[in-house]
């Protein structure tokens, strides 16, 4: 770890801070680095030599609703680390912005490995890789058999019209990134508001789950096991089956070689979307039979997203390897989208 301060983290006012509200916990100078930057949530690594915490703030000069975020996050995983849903131990919460410049949160920091691609799931094997898939839906029925009651969430989101809300949030996000024609858009985005389901019993829905949101770690035979679920900032209570539609949308192959956006579903050995499914269902006890809209909803999401981030390359606002690329797919994402709400799932 470099002892250099990063860029929006003050080690020695966070040091102090530690010191005041959790004494003993830190017995030496902290040094840091970022783990991951961007427009997301910052995440550090930070360390005294021995023991070692995560630190999560805001995006430099994101000053809106950031202690919400902050808040919102801290909560949701303290809430859950008494569950079978394994998160990070929470340590502290401060939403002073005199140390950090920002609300932020700090947890303890848990070995594992997020895996992003294909590529990187290789090496494990496939009979490792299915392994690692499949505790991935497992860990998503535990998640979504937490009684929010219970756990003191029972205020953490507004389940009723939560798909609706869902559906004009993400066209609102569409109009405001629109600078070209996108054939099939508008139809999939009236298309899915026609055919809104109806949504089962509310849960705590993840609102990002997929596999490089977790951390896996290895045991010395060879078993792989979830360690802890991150990234939390999109999680409320609403509807468990978008959730679900995420997971496999992840899981079907995009069909574009060398996409700036990949999913692990090439990976040798991952299971097809359907044993997800019927994994899912085989653990849950939910009706399932309506995930196709739920995995066309997320092909819609995904869209918009990668539209959004288009626009902005287009405006000069995002530089890096392969945001030259994002605009491509974007039509991809639509297709599928249009296919799976039409077609249904496959089965194979």
């Amino acid at each position: 770890m470099s002892p250099d301060h990063p860029p929006g983290l003050d080690l020695d006012r966070l040091g102090a801070l530690l010191g005041r509200e959790r004494p003993g916990l830190v017995n030496g100078p902290l040094s840091g680095r970022l783990i991951e930057g961007g427009r997301s949530n910052l995440t550090y690594a930070v360390s005294d030599g021995t023991a070692k915490w995560v630190v999560r703030r805001p995006p430099l000069g994101h000053v809106l609703a950031t202690a919400h975020d902050m808040r919102r996050e801290h909560r949701v995983i303290s809430a859950l680390h008494p569950t079978p849903v394994p998160v990070p131990r929470t340590v502290l919460l401060c939403e002073d912005e005199e140390v950090l410049g920002a609300p932020f949160y700090v947890m303890e920091f848990v070995e594992g490995t997020p895996y992003r691609t294909a590529d990187q799931l290789a090496p494990l094997g496939a009979k490792r890789t299915r392994q690692a898939v499949l505790a991935l839906v497992d860990t998503l029925v535990d998640l979504h058999a937490v009684d929010p009651g219970e756990v003191g969430l029972a205020d953490f989101g507004r389940p009723e019209g939560f798909l609706d809300r869902q559906l004009r949030r993400w066209g609102k996000q569409l109009d405001a990134s629109r600078n070209r024609e996108l054939a099939g858009i508008d139809e999939l985005h009236a298309a899915l508001g026609r055919e809104l389901p109806r949504s089962p019993a509310p849960a705590v829905v993840h609102g990002d789950y997929r596999l490089d949101n977790v951390l896996i770690a290895s045991t010395d035979e060879g078993v792989d096991s979830i360690r802890a679920v991150l990234d939390w900032e999109m999680s409320t209570l609403g509807d468990p089956l978008t959730d679900l539609g995420l997971l496999v949308m992840y899981g079907m192959p995009l069909g574009t070689p060398d996409s700036p956006v990949s999913t692990t579903a090439e990976a040798p050995g991952h299971p097809s979307p359907a044993e997800l499914i019927e994994r899912y269902a085989a653990r849950s006890g939910r009706d399932v039979s309506g995930v196709a809209w739920y995995t066309a909803f997320a092909w819609f999401k995904l869209a918009v997203i990668l539209e959004g981030i288009h626009y902005r390359y287009t405006l000069g606002q995002t530089v890096g390897p392969g945001f030259d690329r994002i605009g491509d797919l974007v039509p991809v994402f639509i297709e599928h989208g249009l296919t799976t709400l039409r077609e249904g799932l496959r089965k194979d």
